[in-house]
């Protein structure tokens, strides 16, 4: 025991030894030559008074030619211990008088003013202070008087000044030391102490004996929580294994004991249609989806999104249930019928033209209306009772995606207090002057902080949301842990960048050369067209006009490439009841059909748009068959399309451009990153991407499909879960404390 205190003691002396001994060796040698450059100066001084107090006698004897005198003076000067030498200098640099101690060797070009002259020389003897003084009579020049004044003496001050700093520290070091010892140990031995004992069933007063049956279950979680804290200090289980579904299951069953997964999110995974052919299932091209999704079939549990399919309500059974994927059934889709008023309030309203603009700043303006509020009130009143009658426990883990569910966290906390909520907000948050914009923000600020952690997708993001909540609420933020403390509640902000789900080879897909093949034919392109890939929602947030501004100007600066390249845009349409969204996509067709009449011979055209929904299974065909995919969303939260398509290869060829804006480009570093605004930059960069050796292009993308493989939807998911699995433990112990209290206390009473 003693031993692994003196080990404790150690930590502490140790690295404030090896400080002080940094600083020390740092220290001393600049106050080594500030010391010199304070007596240089002083010997400027002493040199300057000597010299006064000779010139008028000199000038007198100079005048007489009496050298007798002369060299009484001189020698009569440098009786003074620190004076060494004297001479006298004729305006032609004629060495007429000097001492027997003169060195010959400085003759009468030491001394000479000058800005760059240095006053001390280094002699046999040691370093000497050389000065000297015109000697002027009338205005006329007699010549120069030359000092050389002794340095040893600062050598000696000098190595004096080092002991005493160098015994200073030494002292210094040791009485911190002890105090920090002396500190620490107070402050310390009695609570480790405390906790073993109470870990160890030895509470005191109490006296040695076998632990009461009420206090071991708690040991036992403390003794648990304590273990976790130190693996946390040890790494991250997260970090250190790889992901897949196998592992999130494991995770599921040992680490929240087998826990049902709500999903709440406002677009479904499956939408059922009516076809002229029967009943079609489509899923929605939605990064979201494709994420969470893999998650769910992993996890199981039940979706419960808006039921917006026009063969919806057919599919489902009295419960509003159907089970999903068609293919192999692995969770529940719960679905929400909304109104037409309920939709167009709370989703096309508040949540796409207030929201969604306000948080991309993509210079449209947003709007509010307190019609859309209440709108948005009700739906995420409605949504939050399908969770609470969805919900087998009180302690559901309750994953809510995105900004359309602002205020559910706070409307399922009111009813399941113990629910572990985990809000993942999707989109881009804004700094704090721009999110006070909207008429709302408190009780949007306050709905959130119903969650037990709140995800982003940036640490960038995450910080802007603490310094919003620091701006708009009154709340104890802890930058260090990433915690708000709000209402007696606790909630934890966190980034977890959003990742895909590595595809496993698919059964009878083409590769990479066949599906060239297959698009090129299928655009009735020759076999060896350059292909660009665009893949997007028809969205003004995702920088369509900006990359075909940047498909002109390569076209312009480049016209090599006129009728060898083509760009291909899959723009799948959404929103298309707003106006600005109608307005958009008007937009992006006048520009590529303005393009196309402009480059376009024969049967080339420069951009191929195609405004309709393809299957996955599709656009992976089109990621194997494109030389280069364009990214340059002007404001996104993380944008899968990347990393579908650097997923996509396997040849590892191709180039991905990614814009800056994109929470991708924080990861994706191998990408040519862009600014999508400049349309010179954006040109040039899908230039050089076409132009890319295949040498730069396989390094490239096989170090980011390592990293998208590595870190993929699993792992983000199980980082989320995992902290929600440590919080619930937590929760449960201080459950069992408080309820260990307050039965202490009602025993008191009785």
């Amino acid at each position: 025991m003693r031993f692994r205190s003196v080990q404790l003691s150690m930590r502490f002396i140790v690295p404030l030894a090896l400080v002080l001994a940094l600083f020390g060796y740092f220290a001393i040698p600049w106050m080594e030559n500030l010391t010199v450059r304070w007596f240089v100066r002083d010997l400027d001084t002493r040199s300057q008074l000597v010299s006064s107090t000779l010139q008028q006698p000199l000038l007198n004897y100079l005048e007489d030619n009496d050298s007798a005198r002369i060299n009484d003076a001189f020698s009569r000067a440098i009786q003074d211990e620190r004076l060494y030498a004297l001479a006298f200098c004729t305006p032609d640099e004629t060495l007429l008088y000097k001492t027997d101690t003169y060195p010959v060797s400085l003759g009468c070009s030491q001394g000479a003013d000058g800005e760059d002259a240095s006053p001390v020389v280094q002699l046999p003897r040691g370093p000497v202070h050389v000065s000297s003084r015109e000697l002027t009579q009338d205005g006329i020049s007699a010549g120069r008087l030359i000092l050389v004044q002794d340095m040893s003496f600062i050598e000696r001050r000098s190595e004096d000044t080092k002991k005493y700093i160098i015994g200073l520290f030494v002292v210094l070091a040791g009485a911190i030391s002890l105090i920090t010892v002396l500190i620490a140990h107070l402050s310390w031995h009695g609570w480790l102490n405390g906790v073993r004992e109470m870990l160890r069933g030895e509470l005191s007063p109490r006296p040695p004996g076998p632990m009461s049956p009420e206090i071991a279950p708690l040991a036992s979680e403390l003794r648990a929580l304590l273990n976790e804290y130190n693996r946390d200090l040890q790494g991250s289980g997260v970090e250190s294994q790889t992901w897949g579904a196998d592992t999130l299951k494991t995770l599921l069953n040992q680490d929240l004991a087998g826990d049902e997964i709500l999903v709440v999110s406002n677009r479904e995974p499956y939408i059922h249609v009516n076809t002229p052919n029967g009943v079609k299932v489509q899923r929605p091209a939605s990064g979201l989806v494709t994420a969470v999704e893999a998650v769910m079939r992993a996890c199981s549990g039940t979706w419960i999104a808006h039921g917006a399919g026009s063969a919806d309500r057919d599919t489902v059974d009295a419960n509003d249930h159907v089970r999903v994927p068609p293919e192999n059934p692995s969770y529940t889709l719960r679905r929400v019928w909304l109104s037409k008023e309920e939709e167009q309030g709370y989703y096309y309203g508040f949540a796409n033209e207030g929201l969604w603009p306000l948080c991309h700043i993509a210079h449209v303006r947003p709007v509010f209306r307190s019609t859309d509020w209440a709108e948005y009130v009700r739906v995420n009143q409605r949504f939050a009772d399908a969770v609470i009658a969805e919900a087998r426990s009180d302690n559901p883990v309750v994953l809510v995606q995105d900004y359309h569910f602002a205020l559910l966290p706070r409307m399922v906390r009111a009813v399941l207090p113990k629910a572990t909520i985990i809000t993942f907000w999707h989109i881009p948050w804004p700094n704090p002057e721009s999110f006070g914009i909207c008429p709302w923000r408190e009780e949007i600020l306050d709905g959130m902080l119903g969650s037990t952690i709140l995800g982003f997708h940036t640490p960038f993001h995450r910080k802007n949301f603490l310094d919003t909540v620091d701006r708009y609420l009154e709340t104890r933020i802890e930058n260090e842990a990433s915690t708000v403390s709000y209402g007696n509640e606790l909630t934890q902000v966190k980034p977890y960048p959003i990742s895909i789900a590595w595809p496993e080879p698919a059964p009878g897909e083409c590769d990479v050369a066949a599906c060239r093949a297959e698009i090129r034919q299928a655009l009735s392109l020759p076999a060896d067209q350059l292909l660009g890939i665009g893949v997007d929602r028809l969205d003004y947030t995702k920088g369509i006009v900006e990359r075909f501004q940047a498909v002109e100007r390569m076209l312009e600066l480049h016209p090599d490439m006129v009728g060898k390249f083509t760009f291909v845009q899959i723009a799948a349409p959404t929103r298309s009841s707003l106006d600005e969204y109608q307005n958009f996509e008007a937009r992006v067709r006048a520009l590529a059909q303005r393009i196309n009449q402009r480059f376009s011979s024969g049967s080339y055209l420069p951009i191929i748009l195609k405004t309709e929904h393809h299957e996955q299974a599709q656009l992976r065909t089109y990621f194997r068959a494109s030389e280069v995919c364009s990214v340059t969303s002007l404001h996104d939260g993380m944008n899968l399309v990347a990393k579908e398509f650097i997923a996509a290869r396997d040849d590892e060829q191709g180039v991905l451009i990614l814009s800056q804006f994109t929470g991708a480009a924080r990861e994706l570093h191998e990408a040519l990153i862009v600014n999508p605004y400049h349309i010179e930059e954006g040109a040039e960069a899908l230039y050089r991407a076409l132009r890319m050796p295949q040498d730069e292009q396989r390094e490239r993308m096989r170090t980011m499909r390592v990293r998208v493989r590595d870190f993929n939807v699993y792992r983000w998911a199980g980082r989320m879960l995992q902290d929600a699995a440590r919080l619930r433990q937590r929760e449960r112990v201080r459950s069992r404390i408080n309820s260990l209290s307050q039965n202490r206390v009602r025993k008191g009473d009785a």
